[in-house]
């Protein structure tokens, strides 16, 4: 995490005039701006890092496009920073080296659908709900959802995973190709339709992940799945947390196909209930979702429940009403919102883990006891199934000891994470925020990080300041 303040730029000598005037050439007028409020916009994420604004701010419309700002970009050395709708989490889109913001917004288009091979091509503007809205009098739906709206283009660059990753995978499992402009302004397309290839190296995973920092995605292929016959959401709350998340393992060792298990400590649970409206038991709970067939579903819900009484588990309820499951996981979905709720003024301070599932009972009591000591609020919640907790902690923004608390505490949540078998980031990805901890996590591996990048941007224009340090 970084502190409040901004922190100190590299020196650089853009001159932005010519660069203004180049971009002119490549552009019309109203796909540049160079308003400080459109800027700033471009120059912030959802978390707590510093605001650093790009010098300009430019809106290509196609894959050539992109392709001319980097050509313009390289004659400048100007850095370039991609942005989809600016929901990330770690001062991804932040111009730590000012620069050009490269917005994709305009890209969003559905280039192709091919609903028998179950796959889509689209531009990388394209939010995930407007795709499922484009797809669904097809029968079909992509599952991947981090919560918010983000673009495919910036899912595919962090990675991103979410609430239904236990059944369906993260994006590294649903990208199937992408097209790619790199620094110097060439285009590559790696992958491609078929479901597996041996030729050549496998570049498509390369880049999902890269964050902006070895090109910029401008079309993403997809895979693509059948809205199942049946969905129903279930609600079941335990007496403690390692009973929960005892219940989590011993479903995914009975290959249970559950699309969801998300795990809600009691203190997200009294937020939820007061923001919206909801009168669950203040108690650590699990969502579920399953999807099936309406007999598979209702086969799925009762193991879930026979596992969960093992383990102290009540009030387990489930419904197959639409209008129930869609109230369940928007409260799931606000969860940050109503987080902030519980301290009027407070700024959120989010942060996620990864480990095995084996310790994760052990990391989420260790962090609790962690919170306690450090007299830090910090609602918490987890894509459970796969390892992956999240907190969203609650600071003063002007009270500079607490916030030192908070630095220490995120640092010893990621090394304790790194000391289990788990990673620093399950979801949010390295951003600014956790360049720190990616030596502790990959040693030596780092420096081979770092000669990828340099072979693909030498000048280190490509969102400098991320991942590593520039």
């Amino acid at each position: 995490m970084n502190a409040p303040a901004a922190p100190q730029k590299a020196p650089r000598n853009l001159d932005l005039p010519a660069l203004l005037a180049a971009l002119g050439e490549t552009l019309p007028p109203d796909q540049i701006s160079t308003n400080a409020g459109i800027r700033d916009r471009h120059g912030r994420d959802e978390s707590y890092h510093a605001t650093e604004m790009p010098d300009v701010v430019v809106f290509p419309h196609s894959t050539e496009e992109v392709a001319a700002i980097a050509r313009v970009a390289q004659r400048f050395q100007a850095p370039l920073i991609p942005f989809g709708v600016g929901t990330s989490l770690e001062g991804h889109v932040a111009a730590t080296h000012g620069g050009i913001s490269v917005d994709m917004g305009r890209m969003n288009k559905v280039i192709e659908v091919n609903a028998a091979d179950l796959d889509v091509m689209v531009e990388a503007g394209v939010t995930r709900k407007q795709l499922n809205a484009f797809i669904k009098d097809q029968g079909l739906f992509f599952p991947i959802d981090p919560g918010a709206d983000a673009t495919l283009g910036g899912m595919s660059a962090t990675r991103a995973s979410g609430t239904n990753a236990v059944r369906y995978g993260t994006m590294r499992e649903n990208v199937l190709g992408l097209t790619v402009v790199l620094a110097d302004g060439r285009i590559i397309r790696t992958g491609g339709r078929a479901r597996k290839s041996a030729a050549g190296y496998d570049l498509t995973r390369l880049f999902v992940g890269s964050e902006g920092t070895l090109g910029i995605i401008t079309e993403v292929r997809l895979r693509l799945y059948g809205i199942p016959e049946a969905m129903a959401s279930a609600t079941a709350n335990f007496p403690d947390i390692g009973a929960a998340v005892n219940t989590v393992i011993q479903v995914i060792q009975s290959g249970i196909p559950v699309a969801r298990i998300e795990l809600i400590d009691e203190v997200q649970i009294d937020a939820i209930n007061r923001y919206s409206k909801l009168d669950l038991p203040v108690r650590p709970t699990l969502f579920f979702e399953f999807h099936g067939s309406e007999a598979g579903v209702a086969e799925q819900s009762e193991s879930v429940k026979a596992i969960g009484e093992e383990f102290g588990m009540s009030d387990f309820a489930w419904s197959l009403k639409p209008e129930e499951r869609s109230r369940l996981w928007q409260a799931r979905h606000d969860a940050f919102y109503a987080g902030l709720a519980l301290r009027p003024g407070a700024k959120g301070c989010p942060t996620d883990v990864c480990v095995p599932i084996s310790r994760l009972a052990d990391c989420i009591l260790e962090t609790k006891e962690d919170l306690i000591a450090t007299g830090l609020l910090a609602p918490l919640v987890g894509h459970v199934g796969d390892g992956n907790f999240h907190l969203n902690i609650l600071l003063d923004p002007d009270n500079a000891a607490e916030f030192a608390r908070v630095k220490d505490f995120t640092g010893r949540l990621a090394h304790r994470a790194i000391a289990m078998g788990g990673t620093c980031t399950g979801e949010h990805g390295i951003g600014s925020g956790k360049i720190a901890f990616l030596e502790a996590e990959h040693g030596a591996a780092v420096a081979a990080m770092r000669q990828l990048k340099a072979a693909l941007d030498p000048d280190n224009r490509m969102n400098p300041g991320k991942i590593f340090r520039a």
